[in-house]
């Protein structure tokens, strides 16, 4: 139902590109501007032909930290004081009822936040990291000696979680819509991303790899040391 509904957005709005123009006197037809972010392309947190199907997205390669805070901006130096209320709002995909104690949020449904996205775009897309490579980048930045203080298996967990959702998503970068390019991870495949697009979903020797590098940090002291571990 949640599909239906989000399709349902595409066609009310190709319904009213045709429609405004003639309601105006005039001929032709309008374009479609999506509104789908890079770090939802990336994610796959979409559904195919929905709302994110469009002409032309403008905003289809910004991630979702820098539209928050271009909106925070906008909203002191432009004098458009609504989207300050828009940029401190949990996003959400409006998809199920809102109640007094529930709001459907995205990076609730998406087990992950719009930072950790924005860090495994820029992994994957712009150091070409895979599932193992990625692990051993983000020791130093979410593991035990930093501010986070994630242990490895936790940071290990992420990992496998983001290249799972990636791989079962992946197939809907043929549809995505065309967009202006403005971050080097855009998952756009025909014009920017030329990876396959159907992925073993497993990632069977990668995963294995790097819980053998998980296993060989923990059970070494030198190494327990070197990425802040603890005995």
């Amino acid at each position: 139902l949640q599909n239906i509904q989000a399709r349902l957005r595409m066609v009310i709005s190709y319904m009213l590109a045709q429609l405004l123009p003639w309601a105006k006197g005039r001929h032709g037809g309008c374009l479609v501007l999506g509104t789908a972010n890079v770090d939802e392309a990336l994610r796959g947190y979409y559904t195919k032909y929905d709302c994110s199907a469009a002409d032309l997205n403008p905003i289809g390669s910004v991630s979702k930290t820098d539209l928050k805070s271009f909106m925070a901006w906008s909203a002191v130096n432009l004098g458009y004081s609504i989207l300050q209320e828009v940029a401190d709002a949990a996003p959400t995909a409006e998809l199920e009822p809102i109640t007094s104690d529930y709001v459907q949020t995205d990076e609730i449904d998406m087990g992950m936040t719009y930072a950790e996205l924005s860090e495994y775009g820029k992994l994957r897309k712009q150091q070409r990291c895979g599932p193992l490579s990625m692990f051993k980048a983000l020791i130093p930045i979410w593991g035990p000696s930093s501010e986070r203080k994630l242990d490895l298996v936790q940071v290990a967990d992420k990992v496998r979680h983001f290249f799972r959702q990636y791989a079962i998503n992946r197939h809907k970068m043929t549809t995505l819509t065309p967009s202006y390019h403005a971050e080097d991870y855009s998952p756009d495949d025909n014009r920017h991303d030329l990876r396959q697009f159907l992925y073993e979903v497993s990632w069977d020797w990668q995963f294995k790899s790097m819980d053998k590098f998980k296993a060989e940090l923990l059970s070494s002291p030198m190494r327990r040391a070197d990425t802040g571990g603890h005995a």
